[in-house]
């Protein structure tokens, strides 16, 4: 008999296990692959390891560094993506599955790498501005930020997705400085520890930054505190228990829950079997039910269709899932693999069951079901099973019982008023599709849906050209629902990285204020020298060196031959008698030549250190200027993003926001925003 490998966790910073326990089954065979390890873990010196050496080690760098470091990771994985794809395919997944899971992980990294890099500051302070004056003399504002909490993450993810669930949940940690021990499912837990392999041997991770868990997770949740956070992804039934861990009750340590939801596709009235979007919905049922067979918390498991179109419905479904060859994903021509385990296969066939309990199994194993490929007689596999429920407002059971598998219902509705009931009923789900070509059935349609689901598609022709789908979670987007979907969000962009870390108001002077954020505060201290902060390095600018400019006056030629170049001629600014009966009584300037004028004023022309305006935020006109009227500006720096890039003449450069304050001659500010450069290194 041939030697099963024993997998091993990743604890203290070495690799831990050697002796044989569980044993792990190929999924497409029912083969033993591996064991997990029987060596007992000690979580106090996995919590001591990543509190004492992980925190810090993560705490050497700052936002800026470990988004590139996350960019680095995801271009190693990259490169030996294929050694996962290999490993994949014994969870009984097809190349396509695999894609979502690898490909979708390293994606997130990718994103995630991106988005830190334009969005964080380069320390460890993220500014939730703007600050605000609490006095009436302005020396007393306040503010808030936001700071790692010095604390670790606890991931514990589900078997569907052993590569994606930990990326997605540890690339928004890792930006928040939160070292991370992951905990994947047992049944695919291989694949993980693969995956955390080449994380480990990549050299790219701080020391302490992630450490595994194989098996249980024991004691672990016991040794927490406050600084600490759990994030989980399975069934709602574990997340309740784990949710009332005494301990994290007791130290209000917060808890992320990602839980198994009953999401829906509904069909509006207003699509035909005619319409592209007829089609379109069938495909999206079809594509939800046979991808990673079904093993996904934003499968659709509720079919809301039109009475009158029921029929219809089910018989295009009946055919594209006749279509949908079963079988080992090696074999040429296979669409759908195994479930993960003969343990889930037991457990989707009970649960089919009980759905079949008042309502009709319309296509199923008895049509046809035979996988395909050696040895596949003793794997997991699931046919593909449609039921219909004529009645889902007296039939419990398709709103409270969710078959983890190629299972989905159709239920039958009359009029959108009881479709939107019966997507209720689903008590919180993490996605719902609306299948529409009318917009008033949209706009109708999504509030209501939205405040059961964490996400909502609206599918049309239109839409369908770029759309990525019902069951794809975007790291742009957040990842989550509310009630049985588990109350909890990820993904959302930098909203992952702020749930990590910890906001707190401030309070001070302007002057403490800007110290603290590492940003200027309007109030605060301002540095002025004879040398224009247009002429110096990025590394000689400090936040709050500061311009007050010599002043213009607006002319009426002014505003003519702005009119003339911009081809502005609305009436405000030419027309005195119209402009009289405005509340502003007169004619003024426009607000895009004060701000043109500003940059007149504080602009230094000759070439050097400032290479290019990008962007300007924040834009206010604040009062009219009016003919006659002479303003000025400040420019102000007001925070310095160092992105550690160069270009490609090997220059390294920075981003630098400016904070303009343009007034009048009576000191009334009449324009007020951020302009974003980037600044030359020295």
């Amino acid at each position: 008999m041939a030697h099963t490998p024993t997998l091993q966790s990743l604890i203290g910073g070495r690799w831990l296990g050697a002796e044989a326990a569980t044993p792990l089954h190929n999924a497409l065979t029912n083969a033993v692959i591996y064991h997990t390890h029987a060596e007992r873990i000690d979580f106090g010196e996995a919590v001591h390891y990543a509190r004492n050496t992980g925190v810090p080690a993560l705490m050497a760098m700052d936002f800026q560094q470990r988004a590139a470091r996350l960019k680095a990771l995801a271009l190693y994985l990259v490169g030996r993506k294929e050694e996962l794809y290999a490993i994949s395919h014994l969870t009984g997944a097809t190349r396509a599955d695999s894609w979502v899971d690898i490909e979708g992980g390293t994606g997130t990294l990718f994103a995630y790498a991106s988005m830190g890099s334009r969005e964080l500051p380069s320390s460890n302070v993220l500014h939730e501005g703007p600050a605000m004056s609490l006095g009436k003399s302005g020396g007393f504002a306040g503010t808030h930020i936001l700071v790692p909490r010095g604390g670790l993450a606890v991931h514990i993810n589900a078997f569907n997705f052993p590569i994606w669930g930990l990326l997605e949940k540890f690339a928004p940690s890792f930006l928040a400085a939160m070292p991370c021990i992951g905990k994947p499912a047992t049944a695919t837990s291989y694949l993980t520890q693969a995956l955390v392999r080449m994380m480990h041997e990549s050299g790219l991770l701080p020391e302490g930054a992630l450490q595994l868990v194989i098996g249980g997770t024991g004691d672990l949740l016991d040794r927490l505190t406050g600084a600490d956070v759990v994030t989980f992804t399975g069934s709602a039934d574990t997340a309740a228990r784990l949710r009332t861990n005494a301990n994290l009750v007791a130290n209000s340590i917060p808890f992320t829950a990602e839980a198994d939801s009953l999401n829906c596709a509904i069909l509006a009235p207003d699509v035909t079997p005619d319409d592209p979007e007829f089609d379109l919905f069938v495909k999206e049922v079809a594509r939800e039910m046979t991808g990673k067979a079904g093993q996904k918390c934003t499968a659709i498991r509720r079919i809301i269709v039109p009475r009158q179109q029921v029929q219809a419905v089910g018989e295009r479904l009946r055919e594209r899932l006749a279509k949908v060859a079963v079988g080992d994903p090696s074999v040429e021509g296979v669409r759908m693999g195994a479930l993960a385990s003969k343990e889930q296969q037991r457990d989707v066939a009970e649960r089919v069951a009980m759905l079949a309990r008042g309502n009709e199994i319309v296509f199923g194993a008895g049509d046809g079901f035979k996988p395909v490929g050696e040895g596949v007689e003793h794997g997991a596999f699931f046919a593909p099973t449609l039921l219909l429920c004529r009645d889902g407002l007296r039939n419990d059971a398709v709103h409270d019982v969710e078959a983890f598998g190629p299972v989905s219902t159709i239920i039958a509705y009359d009029g959108m008023a009881e479709a939107m009931a019966l997507a209720a009923r689903g008590k919180g789900s993490l996605v719902s599709t609306l299948v529409t070509k009318d917009v008033r059935t949209a706009a109708y349609c999504v509030p209501l849906a939205a405040a059961s689901h964490g996400r909502v598609l609206i599918l049309d022709r239109e839409a369908a050209v770029d759309s990525t789908g019902h069951g794809s979670p975007l790291p742009q987007l957040k990842h989550g629902g509310p009630g049985r979907a588990g109350g909890g969000e990820e993904l959302g962009g930098i909203r992952a990285v702020r749930h990590f870390l910890q906001r707190a108001a401030i309070q001070g002077s302007p002057t403490m204020l800007a110290a603290v954020t590492g940003e200027y505060v309007r109030g605060a201290a301002v540095r002025e020298s004879e040398q224009h902060p247009f002429r110096k390095y990025f590394q000689d600018l400090q936040i709050g060196d500061s311009l007050l400019t010599h002043r213009r006056t607006v002319s009426e030629a002014d505003i003519v031959n702005f009119g003339g170049v911009s081809g502005d001629y609305f009436y405000m600014h030419f027309d005195e008698i119209a402009a009289r009966d405005t509340q502003f009584g007169k004619r003024i300037a426009h607000g895009y030549f004060v701000l043109s004028a500003a940059a007149g004023l504080f602009v230094s022309p000759a070439p050097g250190p400032v290479l290019a305006n990008y962007g300007l935020d924040n834009l206010r006109f604040i009062t009219p200027v009016a003919i006659g009227d002479t303003i000025r500006a400040r420019l102000t720096c007001k925070r310095k993003v160092d992105r550690n890039r160069t270009d490609d003449k090997g220059v390294g450069q920075g981003v630098v926001a400016w904070d303009v304050q343009v007034t009048n001659q009576h000191d009334d500010l009449v324009a007020s925003y951020d302009i974003l450069t980037l600044v030359m290194k020295r």
